[in-house]
């Protein structure tokens, strides 16, 4: 897999005056687009799209130094379709328009080229089971909020305040299967998901019921799902587990991520300090 992902990377150098296709490179990958994208993010730290850009950017940058070719024939070079796009971009990666930065000769930052090296840990095993779930049904309330990658999600904790005891209480009675209780469910994710990108995110159970008047449903196809467990510090085990997935998980097993939501399952200890943590990811089998 890392040579695979080498080669993409190769592929962005190569094409970086070109479009890019990203359905292209995951092709050459052999992953769906959509899980060469998270697992991209999740190993990169940065959304694809947004490398992509910031490498642009950098050779952009050394071509205005160069002085060889008009800011314009730069900008339309690396895709830009006119000069004050691309003067916007290049303040925003640079902190300098492209006119001053050849007037003045002003020192740009870079975005270096990025190759992915095997490390070999060992350390620790990440407990999971793989099961197959018929279509499902997610009760509860739903609210637009921004995603928050460390730390507690502010407009989460805010939403689930807010919805009051009674409430909670209500729809926990309403759990009759698995993943049993109280869950939080991400849908609709930016393919990027880059930081203050928005998801829906309900706060319900799974449920057969009948959807009460006041509440929101979410229906979930069926399929196969990874299931991962983990307890630790609230609430950084709960994004280090998304982070472990895609970083150990995926890379060593025959599947890949699929459209779907992301479900956690979380219990607190009484002093809210630490968590037990089952995250339900959407996965389908790749060939060996």
């Amino acid at each position: 897999m890392l040579e695979r992902l080498n080669q993409a990377m190769e592929h962005i150098e190569c094409h970086l005056d070109q479009r890019i296709e990203v359905s292209d490179m995951a092709r050459q990958v052999l992953m769906s687009e959509y899980h060469f994208r998270r697992l991209f993010s999740a190993l990169a730290g940065i959304p694809l799209s947004e490398y992509i850009r910031r490498r642009r950017l950098t050779v952009a940058g050394a071509e205005v130094l160069a002085g060889e070719r008009t800011l314009l024939e730069v900008a339309v070079r690396y895709g830009y379709a006119s000069g004050e796009a691309f003067a916007r971009a290049f303040r925003v990666m640079h902190g300098v328009g492209p006119g001053e930065a050849r007037r003045t000769g002003a020192s740009l930052k870079s975005q270096p080229r990025m190759s992915f090296r095997l490390i070999v840990e060992g350390n620790s095993s990440m407990q999971y089971k793989v099961v197959e779930k018929d279509e499902f049904r997610v009760v509860g309330r739903k609210a637009r909020v921004p995603l928050v990658h460390e730390g507690v999600n502010p407009a989460i904790a805010a939403f689930i305040r807010g919805m009051g005891q009674e409430t909670l209480q209500r729809i926990e009675s309403l759990s009759d299967q698995e993943p049993e209780g109280i869950i939080s469910v991400s849908d609709d994710l930016d393919g990027s998901r880059a930081e203050g990108t928005e998801l829906d995110y309900y706060h319900g159970v799974v449920s057969r019921a009948a959807v009460p008047e006041d509440m929101d449903a979410l229906t979930v196809p069926a399929g196969t799902w990874a299931v991962f467990e983990s307890s630790g510090p609230f609430p950084q085990t709960l994004q280090y587990l998304w982070r472990d997935v895609f970083t150990q998980w995926f890379p060593s097993n025959p599947y890949q991520s699929r459209p779907g939501p992301e479900i956690l399952r979380t219990r607190l200890s009484p002093d809210a300090t630490q968590a037990d943590a089952e995250l339900w990811i959407p996965v389908e089998r790749t060939a060996v």
